[in-house]
C-alpha cells in the first residue's frame, strides 16, 4: 500500500466501484463532464504490471487537457463540438505511462477564466466538504472529484489560483508548480504568461508524486531542506473574513508551539505586486487564442467571461508590453528576496460563498477578485505555491506557502513538515 492509499493490483476493482458510483449519468452534476470508462479499464489493467507512486491511482483530468480520443471542451460550448484529441497532452501521457488510471474529464470555469468555478454549461458542483457552498475554480470539478472520493488526484491548471482556490474551499492540498516544470502543450490556454499545470490531492505526498510524474523527474534521494517561514503582513491580510483572520492567527500559534520559527518582517517588494495588472495578460492572451469564437459565437459564452475577454480592447500594445516587463522584473526580484524562505499567508481571503451570493454581477466580481488576490501573487512571481488544509474551531480553512521559481522540492518538503501541526485541530 502506498502512503496515498492505492495499489496497482487493486486498480481494476477500485475503478469498477467508482464506475458503479458514477452510474450512467456520470455522477453528480458539475464534477465529471465525461467518463473514460473503457479507456480507464485498460489503464487499470495495465497498472497491475507497473510500479511507482502513481501506479493504480485514479486521476481525473481538467477539461482543458487533451486526452486521446476525447473532446477537449475547456468548459465551453463552442469547443465541445470539435474533433477528439489525437493524442494525450504530454503531462497526461506521462501520468498514463506511470500507471495512473485516467477516469474522466472534469467540469471547470469556462476557459478557466474565474476563481469561483461557476459554469452554466456543465453545471457547478456542490462543495463536498461544505455542502451548499461553491467548490471554487477554475478546477472546480477536479477538486470536487477528490473531495467526494471520486478520484484520488485531480490534474488541472492554475493561472491565478485555479488549483489552490478549489483545494482551499474543498479541504484539499493544491500545488501550483513553477510554470516551466510541466509541459503545457495539449492544454487549452487562458494565459501563456501565467498558466501552470499541477495537481490537487488529499495531502502533500499525493501532490508531490503527481507533479514529479508530470514534470518527468524522479523523487530526490533525500528530501530537500525546508524553507524558513515568513509572514509578511503587507500583502494578503486586508479584507479577510473574520473566520479566516482568526483561524490564521491561531494556526501561527499552533506552528510555534510545534517548534516552527516564523519571521514576521514585512517584505517591501510585495507592495509592488499591486501595481502589476495581471488582467492585462489574461484578457489579451485569452482573446488572442479565441478571437474568432469571441466575435462569431458570443451567445455561446458565459456573459461574464465574454465581458472579461472584451477588456482586451482596453489594453494597448504598449500597456501589454509594460505589464509583461514589470512582471518579469518582479519575478526576478521575488526569487532573490525570498531565497531560502517561503511566504505563509491565508490561501484565500474568504470562506466559500453560496451560489446565491454570486447572482449579482457586482457581488460576483468583488468576491472573485478577493478569492484570487492571494493566490495570484504566486503566478505573478512565476513561483510555486501550495494550499494546505486545516481546521480551527470546526471551520475548514487553508494556509498557503509561496516560494520563488524553481524552489518546488524545497516548498514540498516544507509543506510536508507542516502537515502534522495543521492536522492537530
Amino acid at each position: 500500500m502506498t502512503a496515498a492509499g492505492w495499489r496497482p493490483e487493486t486498480a481494476p476493482d477500485r475503478l469498477a466501484a467508482l464506475l458503479d458510483r458514477l452510474g450512467p449519468e456520470g455522477g453528480p452534476r458539475g464534477i465529471y463532464t465525461s467518463v473514460f470508462a473503457e479507456a480507464a479499464r485498460a489503464d487499470a489493467d495495465a497498472a497491475r504490471g507497473k510500479a511507482g507512486p502513481l501506479a493504480g491511482a485514479l486521476v481525473s483530468v481538467k477539461g482543458l487537457l487533451d486526452v486521446a480520443g476525447e473532446i477537449t471542451h475547456a468548459g465551453t460550448r463552442f469547443l465541445e463540438t470539435g474533433a477528439p484529441a489525437r493524442a494525450d497532452a504530454p503531462a497526461v501521457a506521462r501520468l498514463r505511462a506511470a500507471g495512473a488510471v485516467l477516469t474522466g474529464h472534469t467540469a471547470m470555469s469556462e476557459l478557466a477564466y474565474s476563481g469561483l468555478g461557476l459554469n452554466d454549461h456543465h453545471g457547478t458542483a456542490d462543495n463536498p466538504a461544505w455542502p451548499g457552498r461553491i467548490p471554487g475554480g477554475s478546477t472546480s470539478g477536479g477538486a470536487a472529484s477528490v473531495a467526494a472520493g471520486l478520484a484520488d488526484i485531480a490534474i488541472g491548471s492554475d493561472t491565478g489560483g485555479s488549483l489552490r482556490i478549489p483545494a482551499a474551499f474543498c479541504g484539499l492540498t493544491g500545488f501550483k508548480p513553477t510554470q516551466s516544470s510541466v509541459p503545457r502543450e495539449g492544454a487549452v490556454p487562458l494565459s501563456d504568461s501565467l498558466d501552470s499545470l499541477g495537481p490537487i490531492a488529499r495531502d502533500v505526498a499525493g501532490c508531490a508524486a503527481a507533479w514529479r510524474v508530470m514534470a518527468g523527474r524522479a523523487a530526490p534521494e533525500t528530501a530537500a531542506a525546508p524553507l524558513r517561514l515568513r509572514v509578511a503582513r503587507n500583502f494578503g491580510f486586508d479584507d479577510l473574513d473574520p473566520e479566516v483572520a482568526q483561524g490564521f492567527e491561531a494556526l501561527l500559534g499552533r506552528l510555534r508551539d510545534a517548534g516552527h520559527e516564523i519571521d514576521e518582517t514585512p517584505l517591501p517588494l510585495l507592495d509592488d505586486a499591486a501595481a502589476i495588472p495581471p488582467w492585462h495578460l489574461t484578457a489579451v492572451e485569452c482573446r488572442a487564442h479565441h478571437e474568432d469564437a469571441f466575435r462569431e459565437q458570443a451567445p455561446a459564452f458565459d456573459p461574464r467571461v465574454h465581458a472579461r475577454m472584451a477588456r482586451a480592447d482596453e489594453v494597448s500594445a504598449v500597456a501589454y508590453r509594460r505589464t509583461l516587463n514589470a512582471r518579469a522584473r518582479f519575478a526576478d526580484a521575488f526569487a532573490g528576496a525570498l531565497e531560502g524562505q517561503a511566504l505563509l499567508l491565508p490561501s484565500v481571503a474568504i470562506l466559500p460563498p453560496r451560489p446565491e451570493d454570486l447572482e449579482d454581477d457586482a457581488a460576483f466580481n468583488r468576491l472573485n477578485l478577493l478569492a484570487l488576490r492571494n493566490t495570484t501573487l504566486g503566478n505573478i512571481a512565476d513561483g510555486c505555491g501550495i494550499a494546505l488544509p486545516y481546521r480551527e474551531g470546526g471551520t475548514l480553512l487553508s494556509a498557503m506557502l509561496i516560494a520563488g521559481r524553481g524552489a518546488d522540492e524545497a516548498l514540498l518538503s516544507t509543506a510536508a513538515g507542516l502537515e502534522p501541526a495543521l492536522a492537530a485541530a
